[in-house]
């Protein structure tokens, strides 16, 4: 579990929207592909750090992809650690669920 938290939790909702944005302007091609993007998510990740975020961002997007994914979440246990008050409001304002 200690582990989950280190993948998941590290990241900010801040750093997510940056690295998104820095994936999409940074080209794949480029040589220092993940320094740019770490340089561009605020500086306090590593290139190791983005490059490991992007294999996990890879395997979601399979995952979800693969239609094995189920968006409508019924018991409150399953939340992960990472959720926040403010991560349910904004839910609650989208009316996603």
């Amino acid at each position: 579990m200690d582990e989950f938290q280190k993948v998941f939790c590290g990241w900010s909702w801040e750093e997510n929207k940056l690295f998104e944005l820095a994936l999409a302007v940074v080209d794949e091609q480029d040589p220092d592909r993940w320094e740019v993007v770490a340089a561009m998510v605020g500086g306090q990740k590593s290139a190791e750090d983005v490059q490991k975020h992007y294999v996990i961002l890879l395997q979601d997007v399979q995952f979800i992809e693969s239609g094995l994914f189920d968006h409508k979440i019924e018991d409150s246990q399953l939340q992960s650690l990472c959720w926040t008050d403010e991560d349910n409001n904004l839910l609650v304002k989208l009316n996603i669920n």
